[in-house]
């Protein structure tokens, strides 16, 4: 049986289980063994008002660092989003004006509402970092900050030496400094000790370490201050995840098609979140199971043998997808869509209208014209979108591969059957394609 220990000298050991450590700056451990609570922090960019798959990674490493006792602190870069980071990006961001990373801000925090407790004694704390950089003069940040860092040092990181043959604005250039900033005031002001993030931004994390060790700083925190003794650097500590990437070898966050899978269900639908997850290949349900969950090893590692023994149940996918979606978007509403998701690829005709509607809206239904329903069924579906054309249609039908509100459709010109409760059409197309079709008001 495996486990872990509750409180912080426990979030290391499951990490590394999970496959979520990548790497820890010199004295963490050791300041976790003690137990005693420790703030940790990490940012998000507020470019957008959603967050994505891609976000649950380091919303995770928040999540664990508060299960074992310890308080996140979320950031979001009001500052540093005007401004742009250059690690893992190719290209400079979009500069974006401050009220509209305020409202960003705000819609940031109601999704990590969803993962993190925001109460009690070790309740998430969000900042924006524009609240001190904002006020920051040139002057003060040359003397404050700037001072403490050489040009090779900067050029030596991983994240500038990408984009140097590619062109990088100083303004960029400049991003280090200002996360570097972020971790001072922090620790300054409120004792975070621990910076987090993934290993792409080992390199911005460190140079915060540095700032705190050159500028001399004292943390916040009375109890580590008698703990960590005369050095500053002694209670400030760094902590990376490594980078999961998707089956082709980008930054996961993307469905099977391109597309950002979103945490807002109005840019996401709860039913195609869930669908996402329940497609996962069976070689990286292990990952994402242990990335995207806080369930048990042992419970895992169950999952994991029941699936290498009866891969087709993919009982695995299902707890992950029931798990991950009542996460996000509530159980009430997970458990509805795992069983719209049944009755979607079940073989039965669908002949519920609530349930109709439902799969209607999950799965971008198409819509019928009420003189549309009467020009026979070929050219209906096709008007509809539901084929390419009148001819794929009706080789469809001629095949014998059309089935619409539970009745075999053997003419293409036969008018389309009487909508289900006088509004719904369910079509069948073949052994695994179900459309949803709705009357148009």
């Amino acid at each position: 049986m495996t486990s872990f220990a509750a409180g912080p000298s426990g979030l290391l050991d499951e990490l590394r289980w999970r496959g979520m450590f990548h790497a820890a700056s010199d004295g963490l451990e050791a300041r976790l063994a003690t137990d005693r609570p420790i703030s940790g922090y990490i940012g998000f960019d507020p470019s957008a008002p959603w967050l994505h798959i891609g976000h649950l990674v380091p919303i995770f490493g928040l999540l664990h660092l508060q299960r074992h006792g310890g308080r996140p602190v979320a950031l979001v870069g009001g500052g540093t989003g005007m401004i742009g980071d250059p690690s893992g990006r190719s290209s400079e961001r979009n500069l974006l004006d401050a009220e509209t990373l305020s409202t960003n801000a705000l819609a940031i925090r109601a999704s990590l509402e969803r993962f993190l407790d925001f109460e009690g004694p070790t309740g998430a704390v969000m900042v924006n970092n524009l609240d001190w950089l904002g006020p920051m003069t040139m002057i003060e940040f040359l003397r404050d900050v700037g001072k403490h860092f050489t040009i090779p040092y900067m050029l030596a990181k991983d994240s500038v030496q990408a984009r140097l043959d590619k062109g990088l604005s100083y303004t960029e250039f400049s991003y280090m400094l200002l996360q570097s900033a972020d971790f001072e005031h922090l620790y300054r002001t409120l004792g975070v000790e621990l910076q987090m993030g993934g290993a792409d931004q080992w390199g911005n994390i460190t140079a915060g370490l540095e700032l705190i060790r050159r500028s001399g700083v004292r943390t916040a925190d009375a109890a580590t201050r008698a703990v960590s003794g005369s050095k500053a650097s002694d209670a400030a500590f760094a902590l990376a995840y490594p980078l999961l990437l998707s089956p082709s070898g980008t930054k996961f966050g993307k469905s099977a098609e391109g597309d950002s899978v979103w945490l807002d269900p109005a840019r996401t639908s709860p039913f195609a979140f869930y669908q996402h997850w329940l497609n996962t290949d069976d070689r990286d349900i292990g990952v994402y199971l242990r990335w995207f969950t806080t369930i048990s090893p042992d419970e895992i590692e169950g999952l994991e043998a029941e699936m290498a023994s009866d891969p087709g149940a993919r009982t695995a996918q299902r707890t992950l997808a029931l798990d991950i979606t009542a996460r996000t978007h509530g159980a009430d509403l997970a458990r509805q869509v795992a069983e719209d998701s049944v009755a979607l690829f079940a073989p039965q005709s669908i002949r519920d209208p609530e349930l109709l509607q439902r799969l209607w809206a999950s799965v971008d239904g198409f819509h019928v014209a009420g003189d549309g329903a009467a020009s026979g069924v070929a050219a209906t579906l096709a008007a509809a979108g539901v084929f390419a054309s009148n001819g794929e249609a009706r080789r469809m039908i001629q095949n014998g591969g059309l089935t619409i509100n539970g009745e075999p459709i053997r003419d293409p010109a036969a008018p389309m059957p009487d909508p289900i409760a006088g509004a719904w059409w369910e079509v069948r197309i073949g052994k695994r394609r179900r459309e949803i079709g709705r009357l148009a008001p």
